[in-house]
């Protein structure tokens, strides 16, 4: 049986979902192919949405960076905890080495682990990374001049990251400098079939109303303004990840008959912060996008480009936010135009043509 090594970070959920449509994809080309899953994200995201065969092991691939909620980055705990994780890195090699020469996979693709990388060289397997960013490029702007251990690690990974055979750059991405070999591919996104009149009708909408989604991302909000919320007159939202204050107006995802990538595709709007997934998919859906920037994550400029190019979006402030001041980003929304038309969702059959030739 064909088996490709699926190297996944854990930091959220948005590498997860590039790296399943690519699989999916893989499928089609290489009958009965396997993927060995090597990540921290649960296995009940796979379900529904990966489509051949596929086990996961449970082994933390990187640490990405420590958040308290999914706007704020912790930078002494992210140095934290990367000094931890290569304290220990001879050890995590040798152990991704055995499982990798235990399983046998033709192939290696990272997203974006720059262990699995490294493993693979050491284990003779082709490694492919496939990324809109990779970890040294997010942690640069982190480094503090005064802590010599910092660059010590930038260097190790900057180094990791340069014995991929081959990189594979997601449109809207960064450089990916320290990869020796890199090719750009188009945008990943695998958008589900709208719903809208399901999910009105279930919600039992007047036409004039406007559904919100509010979905931040695998690492769940602490709280929204939740008495603001209940007054904004002529919208309902949906929440992701957070226990919702019963309401009207307010609904949890999880109490729908709705998927989360189902409601994106029949939603009005959707409120989020810039990551890969919910942005690029939202742009190819024509979907209006508010928008809370973190400003200290690399990959935010090239998707926030990339939104208002192709998209309609707009953005709302940490403070607006925070405070429930959204009428005003929610009405300018409702009446942005859409801008040019987006380059078409390639990404996944770009990646499926270069990992084909492993088999």
């Amino acid at each position: 049986m064909p088996v490709i090594w699926a190297a996944i970070s854990g930091h959220g959920y948005g590498h997860a979902a590039q790296v399943v449509p690519v699989l999916n994809k893989l499928g089609t080309l290489v009958p009965n192919l396997k993927a060995v899953l090597r990540t921290t994200v649960p296995g009940s995201f796979f379900q529904d949405r990966l489509t051949i065969p596929w086990d996961v092991q449970a082994v933390r691939q990187d640490v990405g960076c420590v958040q308290k909620g999914p706007l704020q980055i912790d930078i002494p705990a992210t140095w934290e905890g990367h000094t931890r994780f290569h304290a220990q890195w001879e050890q995590r090699v040798e152990q991704e080495v055995s499982a990798l020469k235990s399983a046998g996979p033709q192939v290696i693709l990272a997203d974006t682990p720059y262990l699995a990388v490294c493993a693979g060289d050491a284990a003779g397997t082709p490694t492919i990374a496939l990324a809109n960013f990779t970890w040294n490029e997010v942690l640069e702007s982190f480094a503090d001049p005064h802590q010599p251990h910092h660059q010590a690690i930038l260097a190790a990974i900057r180094q990791s990251y340069g014995h991929a055979d081959l990189a594979l750059r997601i449109t809207p991405g960064l450089a990916l400098a320290s990869c020796s070999k890199v090719l750009d591919i188009g945008p990943i996104a695998e958008p589900a079939p709208s719903r809208r009149q399901e999910l009105r009708e279930h919600l039992h909408l007047d036409p004039t109303e406007q559904v919100v989604l509010i979905g931040f991302g695998g690492i769940p909000l602490t709280s929204l303004p939740w008495d603001q919320m209940k007054q904004m007159l002529g919208y309902h939202f949906i929440v992701d990840g957070i226990s919702v204050q019963s309401s009207p107006r307010i609904h949890s995802l999880s109490t729908l008959p709705f998927s989360f990538k189902t409601l994106l595709a029949s939603v009005d709007i959707v409120m989020t912060k810039p990551g890969y997934g919910t942005i690029v998919e939202a742009v190819a859906l024509g979907l209006g996008v508010i928008y809370v920037r973190r400003y200290n994550f690399a990959d935010e400029a090239p998707l926030v480009s990339f939104l208002h190019q192709y998209g309609r979006g707009h953005e709302l402030s940490l403070a607006d936010f925070s405070s429930g001041h959204w009428q005003p980003a929610l009405e300018a929304i409702r009446h942005a135009p859409t801008a040019l038309t987006p380059p078409p969702c390639t990404g996944a059959d770009d990646a499926a043509r270069q990992l084909v030739r492993y088999f």
